[in-house]
């Protein structure tokens, strides 16, 4: 199953306050693990870049004003996420906001919510008081966040698809025996067992090895076993 995990940064919170997207980033899953494609784009967003949030993403005026529009990138964004593909990001309502508001400007159709992964939801309802930002669950799920000076649309896309991918479950995904592709985000999740490098044995028990085991099994009090027809030991 292929899904797009993105983000964006904005001038501001409220697309209807004429705030705009400044930077927009998507990372493709297929069967949720990274296949190496991503989307990144930064952004002009044809208005004044507010002080409070350059802080946080640290794009400027200066720094945006070659960039191209939404409406320059609109067609290739569009060609990534494709057509029914499940888009996934942390307080999505926040970022299919901004993302409706740039489609609707440049003519386009919204994206429909039916689409939307909340990774925030799950992480209230699978870890409820905890804390649920993505620093947050980087630091619960060990996802090394050094590289992140500040928010960034691409590498929060990275970071929240390692997040992703733990938040469902990790590789050991569920009690179904089917493939990735038959648990859905809904689906009853379960945590991951801690994987440990056991050392393989590729010799057979000496007889010392072997009569020990015989005499600690005839220690046993009516071991199940003993009533397999032909059972020895």
């Amino acid at each position: 199953m292929r899904e797009i995990v993105f983000d964006t940064e904005t001038t501001g919170v409220d697309p209807d306050e004429g705030h705009r997207i400044c930077e927009i980033g998507a990372v493709e899953l297929l069967g949720q693990m990274p296949t190496g494609r991503t989307f990144h784009a930064l952004i002009n967003p044809c208005r004044d870049m507010p002080a409070e949030a350059a802080r946080i993403h640290g794009h400027t005026n200066e720094s945006l004003a070659d960039k191209p529009v939404f409406a320059a990138i609109v067609k290739d964004f569009l060609e990534f996420i494709g057509t029914d593909t499940k888009l996934v990001a942390h307080n999505a309502m926040f970022d299919l906001g901004f993302v409706n508001r740039e489609l609707t400007l440049c003519g386009h159709d919204p994206l429909p919510v039916e689409r939307i992964v909340d990774t925030l939801a799950i992480a209230r309802e699978k870890f409820p008081g905890k804390g649920h930002t993505l620093d947050a669950l980087c630091n619960r799920f060990s996802i090394d966040l050094t590289r992140r000076e500040k928010h960034g649309a691409l590498l929060d896309s990275e970071l929240l698809a390692g997040v992703y991918v733990e938040l469902m479950g990790g590789r050991q995904r569920g009690m179904a025996l089917g493939g990735p592709e038959e648990d859905q985000p809904g689906d009853r999740v379960y945590a991951r067992a801690p994987v440990r490098d056991w050392p393989v044995r590729i010799f057979s028990p000496s007889e010392e090895e072997k009569e020990r085991h015989r005499a600690f099994l005839s220690q046993l009090g009516d071991p199940l076993w003993a009533e397999v027809p032909g059972f020895r030991h």
